[in-house]
């Protein structure tokens, strides 16, 4: 796919569903600090319910696939994470990206509808590498993918998200345990959707 099938979303154009401690654009890029002790979580296990990490969205239209890259340099303690929301409404969203986990990079996804489930994959070979995560919907599904700049695509998650309007999708963040962490995102995209759970999507570029 060519650099013009491809629709970059200016960090400008975006809402905060819950601001962030601090945030500032640097070029192209978007450097986002939350704030200590806010995270997306219902229920399941720890009881708890969070909804307040910060995460920048803006509608997110079905019919096309959304892209969020970032840096993981800045990534050391536990539960350090950032990555992609796909928000449909208080208690129904999924949030994916990489998360401290053991000591290591996890691919993690956090599918809600009422209740949390949690599912990790260690990626210790991404150390301070740069993250893309990818979701595109197919029928009753969500198709989530990741990768970094040195590995190629990997299928993470299908998940339910049957909602057909009201969605919204974008970068998130969250430290729930520490001060000091921030983000550099590099890139906000919404491109052609997946043709085939089994076929790799384009590389941008």
């Amino acid at each position: 796919m060519t650099q013009q099938n491809r629709n970059r979303v200016e960090w400008k154009t975006g809402v905060w569903l819950n601001p962030p401690q601090s945030f500032r654009e640097e070029g192209q890029m978007l450097k986002v600090a939350p704030e200590k002790g806010r995270d997306f979580w219902k229920k399941t296990l720890y009881g708890f319910e969070f909804e307040d990490g910060p995460a920048l969205l803006t509608s997110w239209d079905r019919n096309t696939a959304v892209e969020v890259t970032f840096q993981l340099g800045s990534f050391t303690d536990l539960y350090d994470q950032a990555g992609l929301l796909l928000y449909h409404g208080p208690g129904q969203w999924i949030k994916t990206g990489i998360e401290i986990n053991d000591g290591i990079p996890q691919l993690a996804t956090v599918v809600t509808d009422g209740y949390s489930d949690w599912s990790l994959a260690a990626v210790p070979e991404w150390i301070g590498e740069e993250v893309t995560l990818r979701a595109s919907i197919m029928k009753d599904a969500v198709i989530i993918r990741a990768r970094s700049n040195q590995h190629p695509w990997r299928t993470i998650r299908v998940a339910r998200f049957p909602y057909e309007t009201g969605n919204h999708a974008g970068p998130f963040t969250c430290s729930p345990t520490r001060d000091g962490f921030e983000v550099t995102f590099t890139r906000w995209e919404f491109t052609a959707p997946d043709e085939d759970l089994h076929i790799d999507p384009p590389v941008e570029g």
